[in-house]
């Protein structure tokens, strides 16, 4: 009896050892920590294409309005700063993708690796069973001499059973975990190719904009020439303008010191903002300095007014004729003296309908506008000289808004 029940013993001992040994093969390694370093990267690559989206609409709004190309150039050059960090943000994603597949790789080898081992445990456990037939267990329990025995016998077949069953679950889920893991590889390489597919795309985006860069560089270099250029000429042709007037406003006083009559003053202090405009317009620059759109200043010694072209163009004043030509960038133009040294100027005409010497009276066409191809299209450009206080002789340019009536 005693050597039954040592048996008895040993068997519940083996059912115990093989079922600690099925639930040691069964414990899976603790899943890896988050790459909490490729999801910083995707929230940095949203924020800044978001930037770069930023820039875009930018860009966009400086296309729709008058700018200075080297507001463009820093904008194409902001773009390729942020189009440079997206390909860096790429690049970092591309490596830890390529770091996680290998880790995924590793991680799938082993779960096959265990899938196959544990498959084979259960081929074997059922050609086991399969050979011990369906009565094995009734045959185990019949066999036994004593009700310790019985007990004994039970509880190895109860272990037994449940060991199989959990061999049965342990191949299950490294089943579905290897099926899983298949899955998550091949999300990951999905996820890398279209990864290197923006790079790409990125990287050909870069060289666009910087070659873009360049080109919107090299056109403001030629821009900002050409605008030195002009504002050079404009201010040659100010000083002609000067000159001539200033020629005018000599000969007259030459001639009051020999005593000949003077032409009686149609332009008084009085008539401060009560003179008719020349013509009906819109305002596209005032008298002063101004700032252009490159960041340029010009001083305007009269005022724009934007009007169609071959629009009429009338004497503020009765007056005399005094120089109808071509000033250079100002196109045709029209000085008419009013007497006591003040004269009004007419610039950026079409055409001219008076001549040299001609006396005018207030409200007669003197031209027909143009200013067609200045940098602010079809408009003429009006100034009115005088005497400046404290300056005897010398016609200066005076700000007429001042002395033209104001419009409702």
């Amino acid at each position: 009896m005693r050597g039954r029940a040592g048996a008895s013993s040993a068997l519940l001992a083996a059912a115990l050892a093989v079922v600690a040994a099925g639930r040691l093969a069964a414990q899976q390694p603790p899943p890896a920590p988050a790459d909490t370093a490729l999801e910083n990267s995707q929230q940095r690559l949203i924020e800044i294409r978001r930037e770069r989206q930023r820039l875009q609409a930018e860009m966009e709004r400086l296309r729709g309005q008058v700018h200075s190309l080297s507001s463009e150039v820093l904008n194409l050059r902001e773009q390729v700063r942020t189009t440079g960090r997206i390909v860096s943000e790429l690049d970092l994603q591309i490596a830890a993708m390529g770091s996680q597949i290998s880790r995924k790789t590793a991680d799938l080898l082993i779960a096959q690796d265990a899938l196959a081992e544990k498959r084979a445990v259960l081929h074997h456990r059922l050609i086991e069973i399969a050979k011990r037939g369906p009565l094995y267990g009734a045959q185990v329990l019949l066999a036994a001499e004593s009700f310790g025995d019985l007990a004994s016998r039970y509880k190895y077949l109860y272990l037994i059973s449940r060991q199989d069953r959990q061999l049965v679950a342990d191949v299950e889920a490294l089943r579905d975990s290897a099926a899983s893991g298949r899955n998550v590889l091949l999300n990951l390489q999905g996820a890398l190719s279209r990864r290197r597919d923006e790079r790409a795309e990125e990287n050909q985006r870069y060289r666009q904009l910087e070659q873009q860069s360049q080109r919107s560089l090299r056109q403001s270099e030629r821009e900002a020439e050409q605008t030195r250029q002009r504002l050079a000429q404009l201010a040659r042709d100010e000083a002609r303008l000067n000159d001539i007037i200033a020629s005018f406003e000599r000969r007259r006083l030459a001639e009051a010191g020999r005593g000949a009559v003077a032409a009686p003053a149609r332009i008084r202090t009085a008539d401060l903002g009560r003179l008719d405009w020349p013509v009906d317009g819109v305002i596209i620059y005032r008298f002063g300095r101004q700032q252009l759109a490159n960041n340029t200043t010009v001083r305007r010694d009269g005022i724009g007014i934007a009007v169609p072209q071959g629009t009429p163009v009338k004497a503020i004043a009765d007056g005399t004729v005094r120089s109808t030509r071509s000033l250079g960038t100002y196109g045709p133009s029209v000085v008419i003296e009013h007497g006591a040294g003040f004269y009004s100027v007419y610039l950026y005409l079409g055409e001219i309908d008076v001549k040299n010497g001609q006396a005018v009276t207030r409200g007669q066409i003197v031209g027909r506008s143009g200013g067609e191809n200045s940098d602010e299209g079809p408009h003429i450009e009006f100034q009115i000289r005088g005497e400046a206080s404290g300056q005897k002789g010398q016609a200066q340019a005076l700000d007429p808004i001042a002395w033209l009536r104001r419009r409702r």
